[in-house]
């Protein structure tokens, strides 16, 4: 029960509602999707299992800076763990995906392969122990794009309609902005770790006007293709 609970806050379930966002937005205008058991199945996998590989692998390449960081040990930001627990972290992620996919890829095909393999390399670019992309500023933001595959997971699996492109270019700008500002929150321990992110070298103050242009431009995104698309895709944008 303990390890139980350790996997469960190692996979942030205070952070589930970005991913279950993603998830639900393709079918917000689908009433009977609940009752479908494959619904289901997607939800649960972007909640626990998803999550669980996205930061119980930067756990596991982060466990010094980690250890500086006030915020960790909760099921909000994340679990605290001991090297040992971090070091065997792959094993419980392993077990997890082993199960959940090929059950996926019974209802998708070999779409959702494909999506995997995307999930596992954007993930590796971040996590590469030396030369990952979370110690590159910016380009730790491009693998923000690793979230925007939740969007046409959910469309495989739920028969969805397709999103306008507008709506993935919105998606894009929130999960910058909401990476940012978890570097805000962070920049203090990431300093004192040595750790480079775009809030460590730009400083907090620049930060969070990036923070503001961004939220500045989704408004005006907002604004701009309401007039452009039709009420019901603009329904799927927001």
């Amino acid at each position: 029960m303990a390890n139980l609970l350790f996997y469960l806050k190692v996979s942030r379930p205070g952070l589930w509602f970005a991913t279950l966002w993603l998830y639900l937005l393709p079918t917000s205008q689908m009433p009977d999707i609940w009752t479908t058991p494959t619904f289901w199945l997607g939800f649960f996998y972007v909640t626990f299992p998803l999550n669980l590989l996205v930061y119980g692998w930067n756990d596991a390449v982060d466990i010094d800076t980690d250890q500086l960081n006030p915020r960790k040990d909760s099921f909000w930001f994340g679990a605290k763990g001991s090297t040992e627990q971090l070091q065997q972290i792959w094993k419980p992620i392993l077990i997890v995906q082993l199960i959940c996919v090929p059950i996926l890829m019974y209802f998708m095909g070999w779409s959702m392969l494909v999506l995997f393999a995307a999930f596992l390399l954007v993930n590796g670019l971040y996590n590469l122990p030396e030369h990952g992309l979370r110690g590159r500023p910016p380009l730790e933001l491009l693998c923000q794009l690793g979230y925007l595959l939740i969007v046409p997971l959910s469309i495989l699996l739920n028969d969805a309609a397709h999103l306008p492109w507008q709506t993935y270019f919105y998606l894009l700008l929130f999960a910058w902005q909401s990476h940012l500002i978890g570097e805000v929150m962070d920049i203090e321990p990431d300093r004192n770790a040595g750790r480079k992110t775009t809030a460590t070298i730009i400083g907090m103050k620049k930060t969070k006007l990036l923070i503001i242009a961004i939220v500045l431009l989704e408004v005006l995104c907002l604004f701009s293709f309401s007039k452009l698309i039709s009420s019901e895709e603009c329904w799927l944008l927001v």
